[in-house]
């Protein structure tokens, strides 16, 4: 018999009164924890490395808001540095020196950026780059992988991972079939596939979209040679090459993933890291493909809170401390020890685990691997999954309510919460495998 999801009393007031005001009572899918059976969390407060509920119970956090939050929850560079911006206005509607500021570090750090044009979102990020190298190249097709989420805009809702994929949506209605049929896709990793796409239509293709670091089908690293490959086929048809870094940005290096892999992308969408947890995100690239953008150029985009001085003071406060601090090799220790704990306590057990870690993202998959693509990554157990996460979180350790989310570590976790986390996994492995407990999560599948 099936439990019921587990409901906080604080909470429950407030779930019923977000589900008769807002769709599934969430703002973002994932939030709604269906997946996995469970009642959403609502947060109060967050400090450090742990997320507070509406009862004032703390949780190991490696959500982290998704990824912003490298400093962790209310990092005192970046709180200071709103609430001095927040004194002077909120917002402008007209240009201030905060968002030059950040537009010159954002061209320092990150490889091949020359000009940057900020925006509010990932989705808004991806989907400018993609109208850019459509006029840049004159040239309407895209190729995409499966299971790479690049936000909601219509052009990128097929075979996507995040939301899509946990929701075990097929791709939305409502996107016109004469959209998506300008979106090619094929397994990520595999550049078989990608030669096809460019025998039959490197004509028209006029932009490859990739996360060069897939995390939104569970962590996935590119296999060797893949970027590189996808460099040289993009060159030889005239095809710009996009890097969807809104989450592997300022996470899998300092200069994200152009940085880690030596690979150059035509273009790069950032967000998440980027705004410190505030909405903030930009598509950055070569002079020449920018100054297409208006009002130099033709190509039309524009946004009321874009450049928001808040988010720009965050932005450039968090980017500030990871300079002054340069934390990136600690982190990416703490997170290789995360992954090798949890694999070492699945082997233990019996059980069949992969996964890895880049920078401060990692992620661990219950099936057999390697996992390459979003194929591979589809063969763990989703209820397994729903009854790990639940027993975890029932311990105080917060992970993604998603079997296809990375993880993410902050500045503010240390080696002893790595040390706890590693033994709450183990307790939740087999809580996990007690067969007995049939808690099928409600709405999977």
């Amino acid at each position: 018999m099936s439990r019921e999801p587990r409901r906080s009393p604080v909470a429950s007031d407030w779930i019923r009164r977000a589900r008769d005001v807002m769709p599934g009572g969430v703002s973002s899918p994932v939030r709604a924890f269906r997946s996995v059976g469970m009642e959403p969390l609502f947060a109060a407060r967050g400090e450090g490395a742990r997320i507070f509920n509406e009862a004032g119970r703390g949780y190991l956090d490696y959500v982290l808001s998704w990824g912003p939050l490298i400093l962790g929850h209310a990092a005192p560079p970046v709180v200071e540095a709103v609430a001095r911006a927040a004194r002077d206005g909120m917002s402008f509607g007209a240009c201030h020196a905060r968002e030059v500021e950040l537009a010159e570090r954002v061209a320092a750090w990150v490889p091949g950026v020359e000009m940057v044009r900020f925006v509010n979102s990932g989705t808004e990020a991806t989907m400018s780059a993609v109208r850019l190298a459509r006029a840049a190249t004159g040239r309407d097709l895209i190729l995409k992988f499966e299971g790479c989420y690049h936000g909601h805009a219509d052009p990128f809702l097929v075979v996507a991972g995040s939301g899509v994929a946990t929701l075990s949506l097929p791709d939305s209605p409502g996107v016109p079939a004469v959209t998506s049929g300008l979106t090619l896709a094929v397994p990520y990793n595999d550049l078989e596939a990608v030669d096809t796409v460019f025998a039959e239509h490197g004509s028209r293709l006029g932009a490859v979209i990739v996360e060069p670091v897939a995390g939104n089908a569970g962590l996935i690293p590119p296999r060797e040679g893949f970027l590189e490959g996808l460099r040289e086929r993009c060159d030889r048809a005239g095809t710009l090459l996009i890097f969807d870094e809104v989450m592997t940005g300022f996470r899998v290096a300092r200069g994200g993933a152009q940085e880690r892999y030596g690979v150059g992308a035509d273009l790069v969408t950032l967000g998440k890291v980027l705004g410190a947890g505030l909405p903030v995100a930009a598509y950055a690239g070569r002079a020449d493909l920018m100054r297409r953008v208006a009002p130099e150029g033709s190509v039309y985009q524009a946004g009321t809170l874009s450049g928001n001085p808040l988010g720009m003071a965050a932005g450039i406060a968090q980017l500030d401390e990871l300079e002054r601090t340069d934390p990136f090799a600690d982190l990416e220790r703490r997170a290789a020890t995360l992954v090798d704990g949890i694999l070492a306590v699945a082997s233990a057990r019996g059980l069949p685990a992969c996964g890895t870690a880049a920078g401060s993202m990692w992620g661990v998959f219950f099936t057999e691997g390697p996992v390459f693509d979003f194929e591979g990554a589809r063969r763990a157990d989703p209820e397994f999954f729903a009854r790990y996460y639940r027993a975890c979180f029932e311990r105080g350790v917060f992970f993604a309510p998603s079997a296809f989310e990375a993880g993410f570590l902050s500045t503010a976790h240390t080696d002893a919460d790595i040390a706890r986390t590693l033994e709450v996994v183990g307790e939740a492995l087999d809580e996990a495998q007690d067969e007995s407990w049939d808690a099928r999560p409600e709405g999977a599948g």
